[in-house]
C-alpha cells in the first residue's frame, strides 16, 4: 500500500465528524476488539495455569507409566525380573516398583483415611519427583537401616491428625489379624520423618510414604508390588512407551499411561478452552459489526470526498483501500489494547495470587494464570481478520461509487 492510502485513512480517522456518532462508534468498536482480545487472553491464561499447574503437580506424585495387573489380585510377583528391561526402554528414565494400600492413620489428635504407598529406599534408587523438597525433613528417615520405622506425610494430612515431626503416629491396616474372634485390625507404630506438600489438596490430605518392606508388612503382603513406575524424559512419549512395554510385561499385565489415568481431567480442561473461545469470540463478531456500520457511515459521509480523489486521478483499488486500512487501524488499536491489559492482569494476578480458591472443591487454593506468548499472536490475528472481514463490503461499496454521481448535487 502506498503512502498515499495511509495519509487518507489516518486523516479520515481523525477528522472532526459531522456526526458525533461515528466517532462514537469507532471507540465502542476499538474498546470492543481490546475486551475481546483481552478476556481470550486472560480466560486461555486461566486454563493453562490450571492445566499446567494440575499437571506438573499430578506427575510429581505418580509416574508417567504405570504397570498394573489387568485383574487386581495379590499383587506383581517376580517385579524384579521386569525392571531391567522396562528400564532400557527408549525415553524411560527410572523404573521403581510401588505399593499402595488404603490405611487408617491414628495422631494425637484425629485419625484419618490415608493412602499408604510403600517405595524403595536404597544408595541409587531414584527418589520420587514429591519428595524431593520436603517441606520438613529428609527421606534418609525411611530408610531401614536408620533403624527407625519412619512415614512421611503429606501436610493437610498431618494437620488433620495433629501430626508433627518426630511425632509417633499408629497407622491401622484394615487387612487385620485372623482370630477366634474374627479378623482384628493391625496396628502397627511409625515416626513422622517428613513433610511433603505438593500443592494438590487431595495428595496433602491422604497420602502417606513408607518403605517398600514396611508397606509389604502393614498391607499383610509378601515380596509383591501393585505397580511399576515409569518416568520418561518426554511425558508425550508415554503412548510409545506403553505399547513397548506391553510386549515385555505379558498378559497378565498391562501399562497404563498418564493421559489414560487422567482422561476426564485432560477433556475437561479440553472443552473448557474450547468453551472460552467460542464465548469470547462472540465479543469479537459484535465489535466486528461495530466497524463495519463505522465503514458504511464513512462511505455516506466521504461521498463528495471519495467522487473529488476519483475524479482527479485515484484509481478505485486504492480507495477501497483506504477503507481497509481504517478497518484494520481500528482493529489494530484494539489488539494492542487488549494485548496489553490482557498480559499485564495475568502477570499480576498470578505474581500476588489474588484470586483465592476453596482447596477441598477445586484442588489448589488460588487461581493459577500461565499465559503463552504464541496465544497473543493467534488471538491478535483472528482479531484482525474479524477485522478485515467486516471491511469489505463498505469498502466495495465506496470503490463503486461513480465520480459524476458523486459530484452531480454539488
Amino acid at each position: 500500500m502506498s503512502r498515499f492510502e495511509w495519509i487518507v485513512a489516518l486523516r479520515y480517522l481523525r477528522a472532526k465528524r459531522k456526526q458525533t456518532v461515528i466517532s462514537i462508534i469507532t471507540v465502542i468498536s476499538i474498546l470492543g476488539i481490546a475486551a475481546g482480545v483481552m478476556a481470550l487472553i486472560i480466560a486461555l491464561a486461566i486454563n493453562d495455569g490450571f492445566q499446567s499447574t494440575l499437571q506438573a503437580s499430578l506427575l510429581s506424585a505418580t509416574a508417567h507409566v504405570s504397570i498394573l495387573e489387568k485383574n487386581p489380585a495379590y499383587g506383581i510377583e517376580h517385579w524384579e525380573r521386569l525392571m531391567p528391561e522396562l528400564r532400557k526402554l527408549p525415553h524411560v528414565v527410572s523404573a521403581t516398583p510401588g505399593l499402595y494400600g488404603q490405611v487408617a492413620l491414628k495422631g494425637p489428635i484425629l485419625g484419618s483415611g490415608a493412602i499408604l504407598k510403600g517405595i524403595p529406599v536404597a544408595n541409587g534408587t531414584p527418589v520420587p519427583q514429591l519428595l524431593k523438597h520436603l517441606k520438613q525433613g529428609s527421606i534418609k528417615g525411611l530408610d531401614p537401616a536408620s533403624g527407625v520405622r519412619g512415614i512421611i506425610l503429606g501436610s493437610r494430612l498431618a494437620e488433620q491428625t495433629g501430626l508433627m515431626l518426630g511425632s509417633p503416629a499408629t497407622v491401622i491396616s484394615y487387612q487385620g489379624e485372623l482370630t477366634p474372634f474374627g479378623t482384628v485390625p493391625s496396628a502397627f507404630r511409625f515416626k513422622v520423618m517428613g513433610i511433603f506438600e505438593s500443592g494438590l489438596y487431595d495428595i496433602d490430605s491422604n497420602w502417606a510414604f513408607v518403605n517398600l518392606p514396611a508397606a509389604q508388612r502393614v498391607l499383610d503382603l509378601n515380596d509383591v508390588v501393585n505397580t511399576i513406575e515409569l518416568r520418561l524424559d518426554d511425558i508425550f512419549q508415554a503412548p510409545e512407551v506403553a505399547d513397548a512395554a506391553d510386549k515385555i510385561i505379558g498378559s497378565k499385565l498391562t501399562a497404563s499411561t498418564w493421559m489414560e489415568q487422567n482422561r476426564p481431567l485432560l477433556n475437561a480442561f479440553r472443552m473448557e478452552k474450547i468453551v472460552s473461545v467460542i464465548t469470547v469470540g462472540l465479543i469479537q463478531l459484535v465489535a466486528a459489526l461495530n466497524i463495519l456500520v463505522v465503514l458504511v457511515m464513512l462511505v455516506m459521509e466521504k461521498h463528495r470526498d471519495i467522487a473529488i480523489l476519483m475524479s482527479m486521478g485515484a484509481r478505485r483499488e486504492q480507495i477501497q483501500r483506504i477503507f481497509v486500512l481504517q478497518g484494520m487501524i481500528i482493529g489494530g488499536l484494539g489488539c494492542v489494547v487488549g494485548l496489553v491489559f490482557g498480559y499485564a492482569i495475568c502477570a499480576f494476578f498470578n505474581h500476588y495470587h489474588l484470586l483465592k480458591l476453596d482447596e477441598t472443591v477445586y484442588a489448589l487454593s488460588y487461581v493459577p494464570f500461565q499465559s503463552r506468548w504464541i496465544d497473543g499472536f493467534w488471538v491478535a490475528g483472528a482479531a484482525l481478520l474479524v477485522s478485515f472481514l467486516a471491511t469489505l463490503h463498505p469498502s466495495r461499496n465506496a470503490a463503486g461509487i461513480a465520480p459524476a454521481e458523486g459530484l452531480r448535487y454539488e
